[in-house]
């Protein structure tokens, strides 16, 4: 007897192709924190069987670094050509209101069924209003931190007659963003290990530090970790001698984290001038992703 087996393939939907709605790079300026959850169950795993997601989750987070770069002003972009169909916006910065999810936002009609919904808006930033049409990639509002949220992201939830679609799975996008299993967000100098606040805020990195600095501290923060990755931070100075050189594991499968290794200062002064240092991190064997940064000591 013959047996057919029919294995599943993405659906490719020829009626809407979408682009990011932010004008960054992936694994540069901008970073995939989570993906819709495919597990339909209580678990959570990304489409890959990652844990780049969290149980329920119904969209796209793309994240930049740190605060500092949010304020800074990162247009958020129409995915696609449509009619606004729905608005949200006075919604302050850094609150959360009850059932208000997804905080200042705005959702979008592309035809055929399909919707988009772009969420965590500033406040006073929307510049659209409902039954306006737009353009694929015309800026609409900027990124904020309202509703619910750790990190500064968009959050874009794709629907198709009001079911949720994962636009990896079903090859959406204009062009197909590359996983990134995890990685590198910043990395920076500092005279004391920071606080966690000031890496998320993107306050803790120093251009300058004096050559009497009670110690030499560097820095990496990370999206994604998994347990048993290993972060390697090295510092080296003003004329390449290597100062110091360590290899943190992780022991925990994190969205976000941060480690931080450093020298005190056992001499009179430090010696004046550039200090490099490199961030990297490997799962495995594989060098999952490297940031370099430096400081000037006078």
């Amino acid at each position: 007897m013959l047996v057919l087996f029919c294995f599943a393939t993405p659906t490719l939907a020829q009626d809407l192709q979408l682009r990011l709605p932010l004008d960054c790079t992936l694994g540069d300026d901008c970073f995939v924190q989570q993906y819709v959850d495919a597990d339909p169950g209580p678990g959570a795993r990304d489409f890959t069987g990652g844990p780049l997601t969290y149980d329920g989750h119904k969209g796209t987070d793309i994240r930049v670094a740190d605060d500092e770069t949010m304020k800074a002003g990162i247009p958020i972009l129409a995915p696609a050509a449509g009619r606004v169909i729905g608005v949200r916006d006075g919604t302050p910065d850094g609150t959360r209101v009850a059932g208000q999810d997804c905080g200042n936002g705005v959702v979008i009609d592309h035809g055929g069924g399909w919707q988009t919904q772009l969420c965590h808006l500033a406040n006073g930033s929307v510049t659209t209003a409902r039954g306006n049409t737009v353009t694929e990639g015309q800026p609409l509002a900027l990124m904020g931190r309202t509703g619910q949220t750790e990190f500064p992201h968009v959050h874009i939830a794709v629907r198709r007659d009001g079911a949720v679609v994962d636009p990896f799975v079903e090859a959406l996008w204009l062009e197909a963003p590359i996983y990134e299993a995890g990685g590198l967000l910043a990395a920076g100098f500092s005279d004391a290990i920071p606080e966690y606040d000031a890496v998320k805020a993107g306050t803790a990195d120093a251009a300058n530090l004096p050559v009497d600095a009670p110690a030499l501290v560097l820095w990496g923060s990370i999206y994604g970790s998994q347990a048993g990755d290993v972060l390697r931070l090295t510092i080296r100075g003003p004329r390449g001698k290597e100062i110091l050189s360590q290899d943190v594991a992780l022991d925990r499968t994190q969205a976000q984290a941060f480690r931080a290794v450093g020298r005190r200062l056992n001499a009179t002064s430090w010696q004046g001038g550039r200090y490099i240092g490199l961030v990297v991190l490997f799962r495995g064997e594989a060098e999952l992703d490297r940031i370099e940064t430096q400081v000037m000591l006078d």
